[in-house]
Formats: structure tokens, sequence, C-alpha cells
């Protein structure tokens, strides 16, 4: 073999060792980073998980992200109260003791006003208008500047629609069938129940069955039908009345412990992000896929569905005005959520007026 010969060999062998060497470092680095970017989280629900719509939707983000990374993001869910209670859950988020939650802001409430009207707001916004409002308007901005103040990152990460407007022994045909009543009722419907002479209190949905039975409880509000029927109300209090005025929407966040929110990469916020908006949208199908059928099993179980008489709704709007200016002067951040959410509604409702069939075509 000549040098020349020997000289493109020796060139060719050292380009093939410097590649595979190169190579090898690439995959090892890749294996390296792949591990660093395990996340293994305790996620705490607020609902059980086993609840279509309301309770689900995290199982189902956990089950997203787990396929979508091949087991790379695993989120280990837990049960209501089985590592904090409800009421301790942004608290134990923000420092740092759990690092995220699927959670119903309302039971921030105490401790932050505003974060009730994140929830579920008396004669509010309907699920899409709500879900519409958060992506398309100001709600996740203004939900974010008010949760990081607490280091804590918010997703919307589950919308349903109208709760009854409660379980009763009797029907309600007006106001004073309300008045002195012992009735569970949350956020700011309790509020407007007790300005018009009913002892609304709030109780976890495990508790509520017990208490009607005892007659604690007069009677109880939870959620939809299909939620509701899982809780038994029905073999009880015999009258489900509608519509959910107090709540036209519920919705449910998955909160981030803030520093661990910022320590993902750009993707991982995003296959959250992603993983949230898409059980946002099957809680909202879900949801209105159940309740008609709900409904129409009612006669077999001698339960009687009902209407609020017109009178007693108008009279509970005129009074849900007056306890949301209330609170409004109060908080300046319930004020400037609350003036963003009347003033996307005004828009919303021109589309609605124009774009939709009036009930009486439906």
């Amino acid at each position: 073999m000549s040098k020349q010969s020997k000289s493109g060999v020796f060139r060719v062998s050292t380009i093939a060792a410097i590649s595979a060497a190169v190579i090898g470092f690439s995959a090892a680095s890749s294996e390296t980073a792949n591990a660093e970017e395990k996340i293994r989280w305790k996620v705490q629900s607020t609902f059980n998980t086993g609840w279509p719509a309301l309770g689900d939707p995290i199982a189902y983000l956990a089950k997203t992200l787990d396929k979508a990374t091949a087991g790379r993001i695993k989120l280990k869910v837990f049960e209501p109260g089985k590592i904090v209670p409800p009421l301790e859950i942004t608290p134990s988020i923000s420092n740092g003791n759990l690092p995220a939650a699927y959670n119903y802001l309302a039971y921030d409430q105490g401790r932050i006003p505003s974060a009730v009207l994140f929830s579920a707001v008396p004669f509010g916004m309907e699920p899409w208008e709500y879900a519409a409002w958060w992506f398309e308007g100001e709600g996740a901005s203004l939900a974010a500047d008010i949760y990081h103040k607490r280091n804590v990152h918010p997703l919307l990460c589950s919308t349903i629609g109208p709760e009854t407007a409660g379980w009763y022994r009797k029907p309600i045909t007006s106001l004073d069938d309300l008045k002195g009543l012992k009735i569970r009722f949350s956020g700011l419907g309790g509020m407007v129940l007790n300005e018009i002479g009913a002892s609304a209190t709030l109780m976890a949905g495990g508790e509520i069955f017990a208490a009607l039975e005892k007659g604690t409880l007069d009677a109880t509000e939870y959620s939809m039908p299909a939620i509701d029927e899982v809780l038994g109300f029905h073999k009880i209090a015999k009258f489900n009345l509608f519509p959910g005025w107090h709540q036209p929407s519920t919705s449910t966040h998955l909160l981030v412990n803030l520093d661990n929110w910022n320590g993902l990469s750009d993707a991982d916020r995003a296959l959250f992000e992603m993983g949230c908006t898409a059980a946002t949208m099957r809680a909202i199908t879900k949801g209105e896929a159940l309740q008609g059928a709900q409904i129409n099993s009612f006669e077999e179980k001698g339960v009687t569905a009902a209407k609020l008489p017109d009178s007693v709704i108008e009279e509970l709007k005129r009074v849900t005005q007056k306890v949301m200016t209330q609170e409004a002067a109060k908080d300046a951040d319930f004020k400037r959520v609350w003036e963003s959410q009347q003033a996307f509604h005004a828009q919303y409702q021109v589309w609605k007026e124009w774009g939709y069939l009036p009930r009486d075509f439906n």
C-alpha cells in the first residue's frame, strides 16, 4: 500500500472513531437529560376522581401526560383529603409541601376573596363562555396575577354546565319557602341565600347525605344531576329544582407550585397546558352528555324535577347584584375580576343573541 493510501485510511479511521465517540457522548447526554427531566408529582384532588366531568378531568390529565411522554411525566393523583384537607390545598402548594393539585378555587374564598369568581358566579357565565373568557379574554392573566403572589400557577382544567338549584323535601314556590331553611350551599350562592334569610352552610360532598338523613340539613345543592345521583340525595329529598341560578358553570383548576412551574422546560409547560385544555373540553362534553338521561330517570325513583318560579329567580338575581356590589367594594381584586367578567359577558351576549336560535326554536 502506498503512503498516500495509508494516509487516507488513517484519516477515515480517525473520522470514524471521532464520530463514534461523538454519537456515544450524545446518546449518554440524551439519557442523562431524559433521566433529569422525569417528573413525578403527587397531586391532591378536591373531587373524587370517579365523578364524571367534575372529578375525572385530573385522572384524564394524568393518563394523557403519561402516554404522551412514554411515562416520563407521571402524576400520582390522590383522592380528596388523602394528603391535605380541601381548604389547605393552596397553602400547601404555596409553601412547596405539595407540588400540584386539582382544586376548586372557591375554597380559597376566605383568604383570597376574588378566587370564588374563577369557580362559580350566580347568574354568571355558561361553561363555554367562561372558557372563552379564560383563554381569549383576561381570565388566565388575572388568575395568574392573583395566584402568582401566592407562589402558585393556575391552569384551567375543567369547566362543566349548571348545577341544579338544589334538592328539597318540598317544592319552593316563593322566597318565603327559603327563609330559615338549613341548606348546604357554597360560595356566592350561599351568601345570596343568607341575604334572603336562609341558613346556608358549606359542607364537603361526602358529609352531605348523612346531614340530610339526620335532619341537620333541610336541603342541599352540590353538582349536576349525574354526580348528585352518586351521592344519593334523591333517596331523601324528592324535589330537584332547576335552573342552577347560582352556578351556570363550575370551573376547576390545576394549581402548580410556581417554583416547580418555572423549573419546567418550555416543552413540558406546553404539555401541561395542552393536557388541561383537552381535559376542559372533555369535561364540557361529558357533562353535557349525561344529564338528560339522568333527569329522565327521576320518575322511576320518585323524584320530581321542577322549575323555580320566574318571580323567585328575578328576586334571587336582584339580591345577587347586591351581594356582588358589596363584595366588590371590599376587595380590589374581586372588583377587577368581576368587572372583567361583566365586560366580557356584555360583548358575548351580542353574539349569543344574534348567532344562536332563541330558546323557543331549539
